[in-house]
């Protein structure tokens, strides 16, 4: 998730030192997000399973550091450039070894706080021109509006985007190559990846797990293609297109011996629409996303059937069934009304609406026992950026589901800011 800034050049841009004159090919910088949230309704793990019984439950409230990053790029010169990031996500991880009075001196160790630490990205990239760069590492996958655009600075919501971050990997970063340039109006990138891993496929999140690794190593018994092309013609308008496709089952350490999953490959195609409008004041963004999982009664019995075959105890496995298509759809639109106040004009504050469709069981044989997992979301609220790099949000949002579930109001605070250093 380097900044965006970074991931649109060819290169790390130098900037000028006022004091010699000298290209500073260093590029330090980041982003962070911090949230209040208030939840009027059960955070109960069977709230689905018995609606009745959790209608009236208490709201809950939560605060959070959902992404806080550093970013390092440095240019080499001669067409060569490094960048990398690391991600703390909610807040990172806190643990510590003591010697426990109570227990006879022994060493404890404990976990003070949960949350992930992550190197999001690493990547060395060789630049022939602005029309063709090639890159190699740890990169983001560019499939969908949010895994291109996930910085708080580049969606109005408290939080990023649900449909998309529900269904797909987010922000999907994995090992591989990518080649891409921008000519003229056009921007395009190519990647070569190692396929997902459908062990880590689930009802709720399609997907989403599929790109991590519990193994000090990604594994590549199959591989994978994505494709981005963005279309800049129209002054103020992006149009994007992306795709991906690869092979998800067996793509772990252990073999499937059973015969039954003889000629099982799993195969995932995703297609996903985006665009945004930035002009007259209005800033509009939408996407579509659709994905199809090939063999997905099969993959759903392979995972359920723990522990018949070859999954172990500590699997990552989620051992649930996984749809054979799923779907998210959503436009939001903000209105910048200090546009019309002279003496705020270089501030910025939007009056925004949102509206998503997502469903990870979109069709498949499980899907009419996980009606719960099609939402609908409605969010309304303000950003308010008193300087560019910084904003601050907040909004009511409404989660709808279909009878008899219950639907999940929430009231979220944050803020944010997205920036260089150096």
């Amino acid at each position: 998730m380097l900044l965006g800034a970074l991931l649109a050049l060819p290169t790390v841009t130098a900037v000028a030192d006022n004091d010699d004159n000298t290209p500073q090919r260093l590029s330090l910088g980041g982003y962070g997000e911090a949230v209040m949230s208030r939840n009027f309704y059960s955070e109960h793990f069977n709230r689905y399973r018995f609606p009745d019984e959790h209608k009236d439950d208490a709201s809950h409230g939560r605060f959070d550091l959902p992404h806080v990053t550093l970013n390092l790029g440095y240019d080499f010169g001669h067409g060569w450039t490094m960048g990398m990031e690391v991600e703390f996500e909610h807040g990172g991880t806190e643990s510590a070894v003591e010697m426990d009075a109570d227990e006879s001196g022994e060493y404890e160790a404990e976990t003070e706080k949960g949350g992930e630490v992550a190197l999001e990205q690493f990547w060395v990239q060789k630049s022939f021109s602005p029309a063709l760069n090639l890159r190699a590492g740890e990169i983001i996958v560019p499939v969908g509006a949010t895994n291109q655009y996930h910085m708080p600075t580049e969606f109005f919501t408290v939080y990023r985007p649900e449909g998309e971050s529900s269904i797909l990997p987010c922000t999907w970063h994995q090992t591989g190559l990518s080649l891409w340039g921008r000519y003229k109006d056009w921007r395009y990138e190519v990647q070569l990846l190692s396929g997902l891993d459908s062990e880590r496929f689930g009802a709720e999140s399609f997907v989403h797990y599929g790109a991590t690794s519990s193994y000090e190593f990604k594994l590549a018994n199959s591989y994978a293609g994505a494709l981005r092309i963005d279309n800049f013609s129209i002054p103020g308008l992006r149009l994007s297109a992306s795709g991906y496709y690869g092979h998800t089952f067996n793509n772990t350490l252990k073999s499937h011996a059973a015969a039954k999953y003889d000629g099982c490959k799993g195969a995932l195609a995703i297609a996903s629409f985006d665009f945004m409008l930035r002009r007259w004041n209005w800033t509009v963004r939408g996407n579509f996303d659709y994905a199809h999982l090939g063999d997905a009664s099969l993959i759903s019995t392979f995972n359920n059937s723990f522990p018949k075959h070859t999954l172990q105890d500590g699997s990552p496995s989620k051992r649930q069934p996984v749809a054979e298509s799923a779907v998210a759809a959503s436009i939001e639109a903000g209105y910048n009304v200090f546009a019309h106040v002279q003496r705020l004009n270089r501030q910025k504050l939007y009056v925004f609406g949102r509206y998503e469709y997502y469903d990870a069981m979109n069709s498949g044989s499980n899907s009419d026992a996980y009606r719960w997992c099609k939402k609908n979301r409605i969010a309304l609220g303000l950003n308010y950026f008193p300087v560019r790099e910084v904003v601050i949000k907040g909004e009511y949002s409404l989660r709808k589901l279909d009878a008899p579930y219950n639907n999940e109001p929430s009231i979220n605070v944050g803020i944010a800011y997205t920036g260089w250093f150096l």
